[in-house]
């Protein structure tokens, strides 16, 4: 399995930097797999200098704050109104039929509602509001819920979410590739029971790192560098990947902070850097 950072700006997307977005690929049965975790603002277009965003076999939304999620209404377009798919419809307040299957879009509780309230604009004034339509985002995607302790398959790569400490409703992911190589994605967090036990063993750790020790006293919201160190020596990582970096934080400070309880290799997540996880069989 390999993992690419598309976006790792946290909050809001930082100076050539989208906000949270990753591409996961692998081998399954002779065909390459792309399911992308997290589509926050901006990432659509930084996707697309990876992969054709019509390739994408499934995305996984660890929850439902902006930076996580927005550029999924711009996915919506392009799945929708593409040329290559676009089916017009019936008659003018009939919304649009695509002309190929809908993308499994796994989230939270609400992620269907939470992003057509982001996507739907009322008609108002408009001379031509008789050609509006309804907002069916079931026309692209097929929405399936992410629970608590209800794994779940992509393409025979195994994804275990935990619940994590967030102002709202947010999964750490464990994800188990084909081969065996595990990588976990911390989503946004601070420390807790639910991200050590998702983080344990992992041959890569991607976790967020948005606050520093000493300027942000806030707790239950993110990880600082320091947090963030000492989850990945508690749960024994392998290679501790930080991100969710916002341009306010400084990444030298939260790499020390890190590397001060963590003596394995670590790294901070740029754009378009790439990271192979190791099978089980190479991890022994």
């Amino acid at each position: 399995m390999r993992l690419t950072a598309v976006g790792t700006s946290g909050s809001f997307p930082g100076a050539g930097n989208a906000a949270s977005c990753y591409l996961l690929t692998w081998d399954n049965g002779g065909r390459e797999r792309k399911v992308v975790l997290d589509l926050g603002s901006g990432a659509l277009g930084a996707l697309q200098e990876h992969i054709d965003a019509l390739d994408l076999d499934a995305v996984v939304l660890s929850h439902l704050h902006p930076d996580h999620c927005l550029d999924m209404t711009g996915l919506f377009v392009r799945r929708v109104y593409d040329p290559a798919v676009f089916q017009a419809p019936p008659d003018s307040t009939s919304a649009p039929v695509i002309a190929t299957a809908p993308l499994d879009v796994w989230g939270p509780a609400g992620t269907q509602e939470r992003l057509t309230r982001a996507h739907h604009t009322d008609p108002g004034l408009s001379p031509d509001a008789d050609r509006a339509h309804p907002t069916d985002l079931g026309t692209a995607f097929a929405f399936r819920t992410i629970r608590e302790g209800e794994p779940f398959t992509i393409g025979g790569a195994l994804f275990e979410p935990f619940l994590v400490r967030h102002p709202v409703e947010c999964y750490a992911l464990r994800i188990t590739a084909p081969d065996g190589g595990v990588l976990v994605y911390s989503g946004d967090t601070d420390a807790c029971d639910g991200l050590d036990r998702a983080a344990a063993n992992a041959d890569l750790f991607l976790c967020e790192a948005a606050f520093e020790e000493g300027r942000d006293v806030a707790r239950d919201v993110h990880l600082t560098g320091l947090r963030a160190g000492e989850t990945a020596a508690r749960a024994a990582v392998r290679h501790l990947v930080l991100t969710h970096i916002p341009p306010w934080t400084r990444a030298r400070v939260v790499r020390a902070e890190a590397e001060s309880v963590y003596s394995g290799p670590l790294d901070i997540a740029r754009p378009g850097a790439v990271w192979d996880i190791p099978s089980e069989r190479t991890r022994l």
